[in-house]
């Protein structure tokens, strides 16, 4: 099997949702090939698991304030603050029978690529169940998981940078005034490349480009014409709009 590799992009939320669900029907149809992508989040945005309520996960006026886009995945898991400079995200997906069927299993695998990749940095990566990362026994990468149609669906970011204000002001953790207690807190929960490794962001995309293509058959590639139709069709159509958006 071959898969394509596409390299890092930049979009807003809803083309980056868009497109994997896009690529999902295609390779389901199979007119895309198994596909690797890599991308970055502008404007930075909150993503919500496809089961939340985005009333009750996200302040939605801080959002406003800030310019941060708000968007439900199809994919579980809970909701997350993607920063343009603090992270990297990447999607799999391909057919579902190349993977274990044991979703914990198929998680190690695929999350397994990223801890090589942060391994290659001289950074002591472990992959924890369900679908965590963590170095130091603090989370540096989390994912999710979908299986439609035959189609695996994975995708998942790493911590590049840490902005915990701008985290907490536009994700409902906590109705009280954001505290410096609550920022100590999650430092003790949460991590970044930044303070694990002087790597630039850029370096540590390379080295994820190795870990994740490392034993495959591969090209590097790029959508076709078919695939980004559909994808905008899906991002004004579908995830920009606000029946999806406050389905729960």
């Amino acid at each position: 099997m071959k898969w394509r590799v596409v390299g890092l992009e930049t979009h807003d939320a809803y083309f980056n949702m868009a497109l994997d669900e896009a690529i999902s029907e295609g390779v389901r149809a199979g007119s895309s090939p198994p596909t690797i992508r890599f991308y970055n989040w502008e404007p930075n945005a909150v993503s919500i698991g496809y089961f939340q309520s985005m009333r009750d996960e996200v302040n939605l006026p801080m959002c406003r304030e800030l310019g941060v886009d708000r968007i439900r995945r199809w994919t579980g898991g809970g909701a997350v603050y993607h920063d343009f400079e603090g992270e990297i995200t990447y999607s799999v997906i391909a057919p579902v029978g190349i993977f274990p069927k044991n979703i914990i299993e198929s998680y190690r695998l695929i999350c397994g690529w990223l801890v090589s990749g942060l391994v290659s940095l001289g950074i002591e990566a472990e992959f924890m169940p369900v679908n965590d990362i963590l170095v130091k026994n603090k989370k540096i990468s989390g994912s999710a998981q979908t299986r439609r149609g035959g189609i695996l669906l994975q995708h998942g970011t790493l911590l590049y940078g840490l902005d915990l204000k701008t985290m907490f002001s536009v994700l409902n953790v906590s109705r009280q005034k954001i505290t410096d207690k609550m920022i100590k807190s999650a430092e003790e929960r949460v991590t970044c490349v930044q303070l694990h490794s002087d790597a630039g962001k850029r370096e540590v995309y390379e080295a994820l480009i190795c870990a994740f293509t490392e034993g495959k058959d591969y090209e590097v590639g790029t959508w076709n014409e078919g695939e980004l139709a559909r994808a905008r069709e899906l991002a004004e159509g579908k995830y920009r709009s606000d029946e999806w958006m406050y389905l729960r």
